[in-house]
């Protein structure tokens, strides 16, 4: 009789030493194991413990960088008009 975990899909990541598979069983749903990034991280926004004021979220940062482009293409300009 072979148990559930015999019969479950195993972890399709590969050692970079020996090139071989690493044989454990796949996390239900993913490819991978728990040890290779299977539900791997923290949670996301205000689910996570250290979440202060969301000034690092990735909307926030996406935000930021958009307005950093705006600055830069403004300050093109001024610069383009002013040698004109």
């Amino acid at each position: 009789m072979q148990l559930p975990v015999h019969r479950s899909p195993r972890c399709q990541a590969k050692s970079k030493r020996t090139g071989k598979k690493c044989r454990s069983p796949a996390v239900k749903g993913h490819h991978v194991c728990r040890m290779h990034g299977a539900h791997g991280g923290a949670p996301e926004g205000r689910r996570n413990g250290r979440y202060r004021t969301g000034n690092h979220t990735k909307g926030m940062l996406e935000l930021k960088k958009q307005a950093n482009m705006l600055i830069k293409a403004t300050r093109q300009m001024i610069k383009a008009t002013r040698v004109s």
